[in-house]
């Protein structure tokens, strides 16, 4: 398969940084443990999951994309810019996907969260919902309830640039809204805040 990116496009970025810890869950997509202890993540993993998972969200009409932490929040308002997607950065507000009295209310067809754990009021209320979860996870996350996992450094701008780069663009695509890469109006360099390319 080709990549979507270059191999050292995606080094650059760190996606593939994990943490000291990994979880029994997220041992599939760990390439090797560094002397030190770190984690390194699989690049062909990501990559490839990042493909299956713009090929499943292209077939969703509302699809939310929410971020709390504070990396995530300029990469998104970037994605929220290129996009016709509903994207909630910062604070997720209780009862937005369950309250429908609440002003801010809202029926995604699908949730992409961008960390499981910082992101929980969003995935407990999808949970409840039973709407598709999506979702970026680092090599320390407990993968219940995730429906479809992104594997990466969701810690860094430059990762989470380069992940939701490639996920929007690749959405996108399959959706026929843009025919090929360079249809796409912004680069990984405007998501991830620093030049990558």
């Amino acid at each position: 398969m080709t990549e979507l990116i270059e191999r050292e496009k995606y080094v650059k970025s760190g996606v593939h940084l994990g943490m000291r810890k990994k979880s029994k869950d997220m041992d599939q997509f760990i390439f090797k443990t560094r002397p030190d202890g770190l984690s390194m993540i699989d690049i062909e993993k990501v990559d490839r999951r990042i493909d299956v998972a713009s090929s499943f969200l292209s077939n969703f009409d509302d699809i939310l994309f929410v971020g709390r932490k504070e990396n995530a929040v300029p990469v998104l308002d970037v994605l929220d810019e290129a996009t016709d997607f509903t994207v909630i950065s910062g604070r997720f507000m209780p009862g937005t996907l369950t309250n429908p009295s609440f002003e801010r209310y809202f029926e995604p067809d699908v949730l992409v969260v961008v960390d499981p754990l910082i992101d929980e009021q969003a995935k407990f209320e999808a949970i409840k919902k039973r709407i598709p979860i999506v979702a970026i996870c680092d090599s320390y996350t407990d993968l219940d309830y995730v429906d479809l996992v992104i594997p990466g450094n969701n810690k860094g701008r430059k990762s989470l640039g380069a992940i939701l780069y490639l996920l929007t663009r690749e959405i996108l695509k399959k959706k026929g809204e843009i025919e090929k890469d360079e249809d796409f109006g912004f680069s990984m360099s405007d998501f991830a805040g620093e030049e990558l390319e």
